[in-house]
């Protein structure tokens, strides 16, 4: 199970590598990552981009319903802010699941022995648990911690613009058209984001969706992954 979690883990990590290729033109390069994520009317159905490789895609699928039909190209901006987040809390999901099952929990790291003296919980008890039963023992105090870390992200990007405030505006940026995108404007080790890296996230994201939803199943459900084939 471990060595499972840990080639999970490394082999979702490396779509993060920048690519070895060094390309001669920086105008050929905008182009090119400018179109991993221009909006198409048909969009491919899986994809990975492999370490040092080019993203390879298989399948297509018509998305013009969502982002024409039905919407606009800002519900397309709105569509791909949401699996961005949902993407990024799976990754999390991903990272503290696997920490839990390899043992890097904090009664091994935390200096402290209490998750809460009120309700004698300690960081031991919750790693001799499951990572199912450990959470259903965070106290309401410790839900309402996450609660207002996640509140406190979601309402920066609802009122600022380019990592600022935008208290000049009658409409918050978050809440006009195409103003949700999932970019905090956080960048403090000044990281070139490049389209290749935002397509990188995603698809990590996406992996990373599948993996918890896996891990959960087969926690929580005892021979429910992998499915059983008749053959």
């Amino acid at each position: 199970m471990k060595l499972a979690i840990l080639a999970t883990l490394f082999a979702t990590a490396s779509a993060f590598a920048p690519s070895s290729k060094v390309a001669t033109s920086s105008t050929a390069l905008k182009a090119e990552e400018g179109e991993l994520l221009k909006v198409k009317e048909k969009v491919p159905c899986f994809g990975a981009t492999p370490l040092g490789g080019e993203p390879v895609f298989i399948g297509e699928n018509y998305w013009d319903k969502l982002t024409l039909e039905y919407g606009s190209e800002a519900t397309g901006t709105y569509l791909r802010a949401a699996e961005l987040k949902h993407g990024r809390s799976a990754m999390l999901a991903v990272t503290g699941f696997a920490f839990h099952k390899l043992g890097l929990t904090l009664n091994n790291i935390s200096p402290h022995e209490y998750l809460s003296i009120r309700d004698n919980i300690k960081f031991a008890d919750l790693a001799a648990m499951s990572p199912i039963e450990a959470v259903k023992h965070i106290p309401a105090e410790g839900f309402a911690q996450i609660f207002a870390a996640i509140a406190a992200v979601e309402i920066y990007e609802l009122t600022h613009r380019n990592g600022k405030l935008a208290f000049d505006e009658s409409v918050a940026p978050g809440l006009q058209p195409g103003g949700l995108t999932g970019d905090l404007g956080w960048n403090p080790l000044n990281i070139k984001v490049t389209d290749r890296r935002r397509l990188s996230e995603l698809q990590n994201g996406r992996a990373a969706m599948f993996a918890i939803s896996a891990w959960v199943a087969a926690e929580a459900i005892p021979g429910s992954v992998p499915i059983p084939l008749p053959w």
